[in-house]
């Protein structure tokens, strides 16, 4: 059964996961007309094969390492770091160690 997306005014907390990452899975917080959040869960070496979005997208690792590639080359996300791609622009994700990540995605593409 789906989780409920969080409801417009409420918090949610995106703080590390710690010792719950390993039970939790990933989640979508919130759909909207113009905008999606995604909370991803990734074990040490799993990941998301090469895809794309129509619109911009960010990604906020917010624990453990993610390798991120784009066609530039890859770039190793640590907890913190922050990375924006354009809308269209093709990325994969790779988990180097337990982590998890804040995603957002413009549902609607730059005119």
């Amino acid at each position: 059964m789906a989780q409920p997306h969080v409801p417009s005014g409420e918090v949610v907390s995106v703080r590390p996961l710690g010792a719950a990452l390993a039970g939790t899975r990933t989640r979508a917080l919130l759909k909207a007309e113009q905008l999606e959040v995604v909370r991803i869960v990734l074990p040490a070496g799993t990941g998301l094969r090469e895809h794309h979005t129509p619109g911009e997208i960010t990604v906020q690792c917010i624990e453990g390492r993610i390798a991120f590639t784009t066609p530039a080359g890859v770039q190793t996300l640590n907890a913190g770091d922050f990375i924006h791609l354009r809308g269209g622009e093709p990325h994969a994700l790779h988990a180097l160690e337990d982590a998890s990540a804040l995603v957002t995605i413009c549902l609607l593409p730059r005119r």
